[in-house]
């Protein structure tokens, strides 16, 4: 006898070059979820699959801004297989289903292999959307930053590198009255094997969006750092509202960049052809931020990584600015 489906698609929210995500109802409870699904036919895309299911998996506490897995489910064909932790599986049990789909040549259409990701629905869209469909706001950008600052420090924590922090993987969520950020999409990221500092683990294969890649990640040597200099291209650019036209999609992305001209040249390749290039921060108008969250700034965006700020030093950082923040009224 066939069981009863336990999600039903509702509608597609977004579709990238390696999944389409949808939006889904929890047939039992009538629940909101978002249902992101990869097909598993090449193995670029089972290895990008695999990077954010180890990940989300990997967690053993959750964060409330670090977008929640609540299953993974493996469909072979007709048949669907939940591969979650929440199943208790064993690592042993997920290795050898990770072998399995490594070595799977999925040459028959009619035996479609797909690995779909359960996650918490975040009904406010991305950060990059909800941020440009808004008056800039300081109260707003201080409460994103210290969001945004907090998740990072976690995933460090979790020996998980993201490796591709860009507003248009950030998601917004209205469950608690207030936008709650959640860092999203985890395609391109990394466990680190083994405990000890997230910061000595090394990396060399060059990945992420140009406009947020820090200079050594141009160069194919980098650590857990870069994720601080692409969150510093996104502060920056959330607070002045620094903007570009994304070449292939021509969306209005926030980013910072260096004007060549008439062409666009990101700030981390930038940075690599000129390591003494003094960063024009403000960019727009010095009273737009004050002294400290500059400074703070150019220490995310150092072009010495061992000169930057790690995620833990960054958390701290964070709270102390003034920026945003309301001022006391005084007592007469």
């Amino acid at each position: 006898m066939a069981t009863e489906a336990k999600y039903s698609i509702v509608r597609e929210v977004g579709r990238g070059s390696y999944g389409v995500v949808y939006e889904a109802i929890v047939n039992q409870t009538r629940n909101k979820v978002a249902v992101k699904r990869m097909h598993c036919n090449v193995p670029e895309n089972v290895e990008l699959a695999l990077q954010e299911f180890w990940a989300l998996q990997s967690i053993q506490r959750q964060h409330e801004n670090v977008i929640q897995l609540e299953e993974c489910i493996l469909q072979n064909g007709q048949v669907f297989q939940p591969i979650s932790h929440r199943y208790r599986k064993s690592d042993s049990h997920l290795l050898l289903i990770e072998t399995c789909l490594k070595g799977r040549r999925c040459m028959d259409p009619k035996s479609a292999c797909f690995l779909w990701f359960v996650m918490e629905f975040c009904d406010g869209g991305n950060m990059n959307e909800y941020l440009l469909s808004r008056s800039p706001d300081a109260q707003l950008n201080n409460s994103f930053m210290r969001q945004l600052s907090s998740a990072v420090a976690f995933l460090h924590r979790n020996q998980i590198v993201h490796r591709d922090l860009k507003s248009d993987n950030i998601l917004i969520s209205h469950r608690r009255g207030s936008p709650i950020v959640k860092v999203a999409d985890f395609g391109l990221s990394k466990v680190c094997q083994g405990k000890g500092n997230v910061n000595q683990h090394r990396f060399s294969s060059a990945c992420g969006s140009n406009f947020y890649m820090a200079p050594e990640v141009w160069e194919g040597h980098y650590t857990a750092k870069a994720d601080i200099f692409a969150l510093g291209i996104i502060f920056w650019a959330m607070v002045e509202r620094i903007t570009f036209r994304d070449g292939d999609t021509e969306k209005e992305l926030l980013g910072t960049y260096i004007c060549q001209g008439k062409e666009l040249i990101p700030l981390g390749e930038a940075l690599l052809e000129n390591p003494n290039m003094k960063l024009q921060i403000p960019l727009k108008n010095k009273k737009s931020m004050p002294a400290d969250l500059c400074k703070l700034l150019h220490d995310m965006l150092a072009f010495n990584p061992k000169e930057r700020l790690d995620a833990f030093q960054l958390e701290v950082r964070i709270r102390q600015i003034s920026y945003g923040k309301k001022r006391q009224r005084s007592v007469s």
